[in-house]
């Protein structure tokens, strides 16, 4: 494996409140990482700085061996960084991200959502834009859906839809950030199916979830954040089995036990 990304001392405060406190993370192309913590930890927050939705606040992150953006200055001991805004769009399209909400145009069908980030963003001719749609909606499993509308859609299969849109842009990292915890019970296992194709495929995937079962058997890696750091890390066999933290193993004694979903194909 090769890395993709590596994000060094990075820190995110709103106003006086410090979220993230000096992040150290390297992930490797086809890896894997669920990220666990309580509410409030900074699992959302590390997502939308990875994606730059919300820019760092101090810190840097490389990707591809990269560094992104201009160092200004240092803070807290960690560098300061500036972006252009054209420079964010790009950035923004090689981190693809898929959140809680769909958050699909409810006037456009599903083919119609998948082809307007390649379209607006890419540039990509309509031809193009649509069998790149057309493939990425047969690849979660929705291709005889394509021209129905969110609201004929069920919960699973809008957020099938939005992870489409994601991949459409044919992004470098995938992040889910609980996108499974809107969907009733009875939904959930279509989508970790989907994610779970997508890690067998060797997409670089760094997943927040509360689905133990499911970062049990399909993680590489786990991450726990606590107070905006990486309190544990390390393959689920250890992390979620044999926690060595405290506060670690008071978090996993809320989860019963590791119920695995169905992650095999629907027939």
């Amino acid at each position: 494996m090769s890395e993709v990304l590596r994000v060094e001392n990075l820190h995110k405060s709103f106003g006086a409140h410090e979220v993230l406190r000096g992040i150290d993370l390297v992930v490797e192309k086809g890896e894997t990482i669920v990220i666990l913590g309580s509410s409030g930890s900074g699992k959302s927050t590390l997502l939308r700085c990875l994606n730059f939705l919300e820019l760092p606040s101090a810190g840097r992150i490389a990707i591809d061996g990269v560094a992104q953006g201009r160092v200004i200055g240092e803070a807290a001991g960690a560098p300061l960084v500036r972006y252009a805004e054209r420079e964010l769009v790009r950035l923004r399209a090689r981190v693809g991200m898929v959140f809680q909400q769909f958050n699909l145009f409810p006037h456009m069908s599903a083919l119609q959502n998948v082809i307007e980030g390649p379209r607006t963003v890419l540039g990509l001719g309509r031809a193009a834009a649509e069998a790149r749609a057309r493939e990425e909606l047969a690849r979660v499993g929705l291709a005889e859906r394509a021209d129905a509308y969110p609201a004929h859609l069920s919960g699973g299969q809008q957020q099938r839809v939005a992870i489409a849109r994601a991949l459409a842009m044919q992004p470098d990292i995938m992040l889910f950030d609980e996108v499974t915890s809107a969907l009733d019970p009875e939904l959930v296992g279509e989508v970790l199916r989907t994610m779970r194709e997508l890690s067998d495929g060797g997409m670089t995937m760094l997943v927040v979830t509360h689905e133990i079962g499911f970062a049990h058997a399909v993680a590489d890696r786990v991450i726990f954040l606590h107070e905006g750091r990486i309190h544990e890390e390390g393959p689920p066999s250890e992390v979620l089995v044999r926690p060595r933290q405290a506060r670690l193993r008071e978090f996993l004694s809320g989860f019963s036990q590791f119920k695995v979903p169905d992650l095999e194909a629907a027939p």
